[in-house]
């Protein structure tokens, strides 16, 4: 069984099950105001890659990852602009998808919108404040953090601590810093829905306590997303779930930051990259490649030069797929159909079993790509079939799809790139140079690898 960090614990401990052979997870989903930036593709690449390793083992997964549909930003863009709300979020729902579909994540199991649960977040707020253990001010209902038995668990602070760097709000009628909303009270040009406790809309941390509770039941397994929501917003969802007795997520993994530049990206910062953009720009293959090269709680820089080093990276399994298209997975593989190296496919099931040692793991792949290449150029067909057999299906399992066709490469540049090998092979390096200059006065980036020519824009 996988071992992932706990966030909770501070500990690598085994993802523990509640259902035998099947895992229950929710990933927080983004709010839909914008296009999705380098973060977003980050965190739905690392729980994507974890989701297809315990698909590879043989797991049955229920993945959940939620849409929020209402939200102070969606709010303020619809304003701008002078549209509706429904209208903000769904054209940006829309180049969500667009995105992930183009880095090739799977669609979750289910995909719940937040108002289409606004209902069973009323009941829920009704149940904190018959207990008492959420209240009333002029501007909405709160939770009472106070009466929430270890508050701050995720942020892994003394409370004193959270309390002094709470951000200040301009309500003095809570009854402290780490309070917050579970409920906003209608404001003129809002959208809002009735409650008992007065017309209004539901706060972002009383969404996902609630769908998640909703569809994947008391006791789920895991509970995933980016570092920035570890605290409060994953704090706020357990408080909820803690202070009505219920039995919330029992793991929690968190990625790390993606870096620009050297720094962190974040909103203060103004530093947010479109990931749009480089899906624009570059093979989305190589942003899962950079983001698998990278332990997924650690930093990851994303640079031009980063992507360009990953698109290289996919030129060699790609060359690997053309030079054995047959080892091409057709499925999406499993472990016990997977016919390959045994010492192999048992080495990377250990990495990634050691909280998804993702960089090993691929560093494993890529030593089996040279193994096949080296074993084909010496006659040693089986061998070469296996390790190439091995190295795809293994890639394949972390959902890196190799490329065995060669249409986006014009017939003219394919004929250029076979003389130059030609010529190397002959020694003829007057010749190669030659063509090498051709290839890329036509736009190509011409590469030597173990296999011949690779060509790419």
């Amino acid at each position: 069984m996988v071992s992932l960090h706990d966030t909770a614990t501070g500990t690598i401990r085994p993802l523990a099950l509640r259902d035998p052979g099947k895992v229950a997870m929710y990933v927080c989903g983004p709010t839909v105001y914008d296009l999705p930036h380098l973060g977003h593709g980050r965190f739905t690449l690392v729980f994507d890659v974890l989701r297809r390793y315990l698909l590879f083992t043989g797991l049955g997964v229920t993945y959940v990852s939620n849409i929020t549909d209402i939200d102070d930003n969606i709010i303020a863009k619809a304003q701008r602009e002078g549209r509706s709300e429904e209208e903000v979020a769904h054209e940006f729902e829309e180049r969500w998808w667009e995105a992930m579909d183009a880095l090739g994540v799977l669609r979750p199991t289910a995909i719940p919108h937040a108002t289409e649960f606004v209902d069973a977040m009323v009941e829920m707020i009704s149940e904190l404040l018959e207990k008492d253990l959420a209240y009333r001010t002029s501007d909405g209902v709160y939770l009472d953090t106070a009466k929430v038995n270890g508050y701050g668990l995720l942020a892994g602070q003394p409370l004193e601590s959270l309390r002094a760097g709470a951000r200040v709000e301009g309500n003095d009628e809570k009854h402290t810093p780490l309070d917050f909303a579970l409920w906003k009270n209608a404001k003129p040009g809002e959208p809002t829905w009735p409650a008992p406790f007065g017309e209004g809309r539901p706060g972002w941390h009383t969404e996902c306590v609630v769908m998640s509770l909703a569809l994947l039941g008391e006791g789920f397994d895991l509970h995933g997303g980016g570092l920035d929501l570890k605290f409060p917003h994953h704090e706020n969802e357990r408080a909820q779930a803690v202070a009505l007795g219920k039995d919330f997520a029992h793991h929690w993994a968190h990625n790390g930051w993606v870096m620009v530049g050297g720094e962190k990206m974040s909103k203060s910062l103004n530093n947010f990259t479109s990931l749009t953009d480089l899906l624009d720009q570059a093979d989305p293959r190589a942003y899962r490649l950079l983001v698998l090269r990278s332990h997924y709680r650690a930093p990851i820089e994303v640079t031009p030069d980063t992507i360009d080093d990953a698109q290289r990276g996919l030129a060699r399994l790609d060359s690997l797929a053309r030079r054995f298209p047959q080892a091409l997975p057709t499925m999406p593989p499993v472990v016990h159909e997977l016919d390959g190296d045994a010492d192999a496919i048992a080495g990377f099931r250990t990495l990634m079993d050691d909280d998804l040692q993702t960089p090993q793991a691929l560093a494993l792949i890529f030593d089996l790509i040279s193994a096949a290449n080296t074993a084909l150029d010496e006659g040693r067909g089986e061998d070469a079939q296996q390790a190439a057999s091995t190295a795809l299906g293994l890639a394949g399992a972390m959902g890196l799809e190799a490329k065995s066709e060669e249409s986006d490469i014009d017939e003219g540049a394919l004929v250029l790139a076979r003389q130059r090998d030609e010529a190397r092979a002959n020694k003829d390096f007057a010749t190669s140079d030659a063509l090498r200059d051709q290839l890329q006065a036509l736009g190509w980036t011409v590469e030597d690898t173990p296999s011949g020519t690779e060509l790419r824009r």
